[in-house]
C-alpha cells in the first residue's frame, strides 16, 4: 500500500507541474494586454509601460512563470491587477461558497442515486426499473439552469420558502447560509444524480452476472444478500470514478448556476476576471481548481485500492 501511495504521489506532482505549464502558456497566448485594457484606448504609451512594469508584465515569460510557480508553492498567488488585493484572499472568500455548494450538491446526488440505482438494478426489466430509467433520462436532458429558474419560480417567488438569490455569508448563521445554497445545490444535483443512478445500475447489473455471485447464490444466499454483501462493493469502482469527476465539475463548472443565483463563488470570479483581463487571477484560480481535481483523483485512486485489494499489489 505504501508503494502504491508513493507512486500515485509522484504522478500527482508531475501532473501539477505539467498543468501549470499548460495553464500559463494558454493564458499567455490569449490576445490582449491587461495594462492597455485597464487604462483604456486613449492611454499614453509611457503610462501603459509604467503600469506594465508595476504589474510585472514587462518581464520575460519564463521569469514570470517562475515567479508565479514559486508563489503557488509558497501559497502566494500574487495580487489582482483589477482589485489590487491578494488573489489568495479573493479565492479564500469565494471558496467558502463554491466548496460547500459542491459538497452539498454531491451529497444530494449521492443520496438520490445510490438507492435509486440499487433499487432499479434489483428489479431489472420491471416497471420500477423502467420508471427510474425514464426519470434519469429526463434528469440528464433538462438543462440545470432552466431547472434552477423553475426552482426559483416555485420555491422563492410562489411559496417564498427560499430566497431567489444571493449569499448572506456564514456570519449570518449556518442555517441561513445552507438555506441560500439549497436551491442551487438541488439544481446542480439533479443531472449528476441521474448520471450516477445509471452508472450505479449498470455497474451492479454487470457484477450480478459474474460467476462469484452465482456461486454465492448457490451456497444459499438470497438475491438481496448477494447484492448487498458481495455485488455492491465490487460495483463501486466505476461509481467512485464518476463521483470524483462530478465533484470536480461541481466545484469548477457551476458558473451558470452561480450567475443565476448571484452567488459569489469561484465560477463567477473566473468569469469576471476573464472579462476584465485579470490574468493573474485566472491563472491562479484555474490552478487551484486543477489541484482540487488532481487531489480528488488521488483520493479516488486510494479508494480503489481500499475497495479492490488487488490494485495494491500491482506494479
Amino acid at each position: 500500500m505504501l508503494h502504491y501511495i508513493f507512486k500515485r504521489t509522484l504522478i500527482l506532482l508531475a501532473t501539477l507541474f505539467v498543468a501549470s505549464l499548460v495553464v500559463f502558456v494558454t493564458i499567455e497566448v490569449v490576445p490582449g494586454d491587461p495594462a492597455s485594457y485597464m487604462l483604456g484606448l486613449n492611454a499614453q504609451e509611457d503610462t501603459v509601460a509604467a503600469l506594465r512594469a508595476e504589474l510585472g508584465l514587462d518581464k520575460s515569460r519564463p521569469a514570470r512563470y517562475w515567479t508565479w510557480l514559486s508563489g503557488l508553492v509558497t501559497g502566494d498567488f500574487g495580487t489582482s491587477y483589477t482589485y489590487r488585493t491578494p488573489v489568495a484572499d479573493m479565492v479564500g472568500d469565494r471558496l467558502w461558497v463554491s466548496l460547500p455548494l459542491a459538497i452539498y450538491a454531491l451529497v444530494l446526488a449521492t443520496l438520490i442515486a445510490f438507492p435509486a440505482g440499487v433499487y432499479a438494478a434489483s428489479r431489472r426489466g420491471g416497471i420500477t426499473d423502467t420508471v427510474v430509467m425514464a426519470l434519469t433520462q429526463l434528469g440528464v436532458a433538462i438543462p440545470n439552469f432552466w431547472f434552477a429558474m423553475l426552482l426559483v419560480l416555485l420555491f422563492a417567488i410562489k411559496l417564498g420558502w427560499f430566497s431567489a438569490g444571493g449569499f448572506p455569508g456564514w456570519d449570518a448563521g449556518v442555517w441561513q447560509a445552507m438555506k441560500s445554497l439549497t436551491l442551487p445545490a438541488i439544481a446542480l444535483a439533479l443531472p449528476q444524480a441521474s448520471i450516477l443512478t445509471r452508472v450505479m445500475r449498470s455497474s451492479l447489473l454487470d457484477v450480478l452476472n459474474e460467476d462469484f455471485i452465482r456461486t454465492a447464490r448457490a451456497k444459499g444466499l438470497s438475491r438481496r444478500q448477494a447484492l448487498w454483501k458481495h455485488a455492491l462493493r465490487n460495483a463501486m469502482v466505476p461509481v467512485l470514478t464518476i463521483m470524483g469527476l462530478q465533484f470536480s465539475f461541481l466545484l469548477a463548472g457551476a458558473i451558470i448556476i452561480e450567475n443565476v443565483f448571484f452567488l459569489p463563488g469561484l465560477g463567477r470570479l473566473i468569469f469576471q476576471s476573464i472579462a476584465s483581463r485579470d490574468l493573474i487571477v485566472v491563472e491562479s484560480v484555474v490552478m487551484i481548481l486543477v489541484l482540487a481535481v488532481v487531489l480528488v483523483t488521488f483520493a479516488i485512486d486510494l479508494a480503489y485500492a481500499w475497495v479492490d485489494p488487488r490494485l495494491r499489489g500491482s506494479r
